[in-house]
């Protein structure tokens, strides 16, 4: 007599187990630094997703870094202590009570959240920020014209700290505040901080998530998406505006991650639920991939 099937004997669902595995083996030991940022870290089930995706990884032999953002957070809460937020070239003019409310925001509330979630997942977790193990040298940021405070730039990464941690099999979490020479402490771009750390780690792959679908020929029409990008095709397209407005810089960060090493960069749409997991372990992937 045939058994009957069972509702899991989906074919879809090993064709995607099967679809996986060599990606598995090529990346098993591999380094992946995940950007996750801005509007995306207030939505509850997208973080959730995002974290079971970071825990898959490390289960099948990936070594996953974390680097977060929180610029939506710190601007909600410096709206409830009724100080205005400036920005100058897309960065955050940074003073002393801005920079406590970073700290706080930042490498306390969001950061130590993160490290919770993975803990709910059966993961270990540390929480860093730049600051520990002068793990991000930084130096103030200048922008002619304007006193931007706090606001500094990375000089330096020494990621001898997080290199143990993730021999002794603990994800990095890191916040975007770094050190400078004299011990004080600044405000970073996170995704300064994260190229600086995935090129630092001669990272297989860096991930930006992002609420758009990748880099688009057509803003209007999102199968426009550009699955692959060149390194070298990037002057190009931003001289000819199809990467343009806040896409610049970002598509700007990659092509320096990939010229200084890293394997590989992905813009991904993290509103798409467990988009990093289709990316690395499918053959279409979903986003926009930059490569050397």
């Amino acid at each position: 007599m045939t058994c009957p099937p069972s509702a899991a004997a989906n074919p879809e669902r090993v064709q995607a187990l099967i679809e996986a595995l060599p990606y598995i083996r090529r990346f098993s030991g591999k380094t992946v630094v995940v950007k996750f940022g801005g509007s995306l870290l207030e939505d509850a089930a997208i973080q959730q997703t995002v974290i079971q995706d970071i825990a898959m990884l490390k289960l099948v032999g990936i070594e996953p870094v974390l680097v977060h953002g929180g610029g939506p957070a710190m601007t909600s809460l410096l709206t409830q202590l009724q100080k205005e937020s400036t920005f100058v070239q897309g960065y955050r003019v940074t003073d002393a009570e801005t920079l406590a409310v970073a700290e706080m925001v930042l490498s306390g509330k969001i950061n130590k959240s993160l490290v919770a979630a993975l803990h709910q997942q059966g993961m270990r977790a540390v929480g860093l920020s730049g600051q520990d193990g002068a793990m991000i040298t930084v130096k103030k940021r200048h922008i002619e014209g304007v006193d931007m405070g706090f606001e500094g730039e990375v000089t330096a990464v020494d990621v001898a700290l997080a290199r143990t941690l993730m021999g002794h099999d603990f994800i990095p979490v890191i916040s975007p505040i770094g050190i400078d020479t004299d011990g004080q402490a600044y405000n970073l771009n996170g995704d300064a901080v994260a190229v600086a750390l995935a090129v630092a780690l001669q990272a297989e792959k860096l991930i930006f998530l992002t609420d758009v679908c990748g880099v688009l020929r057509d803003l209007a029409d999102a199968g426009s998406r550009i699955s692959r990008l060149r390194a070298e095709q990037a002057p190009e397209f931003i001289d000819s505006g199809v990467i343009h407005g806040g896409m610049i810089p970002k598509v700007n960060s990659c092509v320096e991650a990939v010229t200084q090493g890293v394997g590989s960069v992905h813009i991904l749409d993290g509103r798409i639920t467990h988009a990093i997991l289709l990316e690395i372990f499918t053959d279409q992937g979903l986003g926009t991939m930059v490569t050397p």
